[in-house]
């Protein structure tokens, strides 16, 4: 039988310099903890249904429902938890309640992550 590679490092560290160099350089607690409370929301596939929706046009809240199949409470719940952070935005009209995506990145974000899914 053939000798398998081993798909781990067979030594302790390769590039002392460079590991050094790079623990100098990783992001903060901070950062880390927004990152993964960001990607936490964006795991729940409601969530990411309707950041999709939300990247081809402002939608009120009872559209979304109506499209996604839910009610307006457990939207508006979604929402609140994307709006807490700055991931989509609101506006009153009258008695309507209009979301859209925060800003541009946001979109970016999605359809970055839509294509890399898209390509395996």
């Amino acid at each position: 039988m053939p000798k398998r590679k081993k798909d781990v490092c067979e030594i302790f560290c390769y590039n002392k310099k460079l590991v050094d160099s790079l623990k100098r350089e990783i992001i903060g607690r901070g950062e880390i903890a927004g990152l993964s409370s960001i990607f936490d929301v964006l795991s729940d596939q409601t969530r990411l249904k309707m950041i999709y929706l939300l990247s081809k046009r402002e939608l009120c809240v009872c559209d979304l429902a109506n499209v996604l199949n839910l009610s307006i409470s457990a939207v508006s719940h979604q929402l609140r938890r994307l709006r807490d952070l700055r991931l989509v935005k609101f506006r009153s009209e009258g008695k309507m309640a209009f979301y859209s995506l925060e800003d541009s990145m946001v979109k970016d974000l999605f359809k970055s992550a839509l294509s890399y899914v898209q390509k395996k």
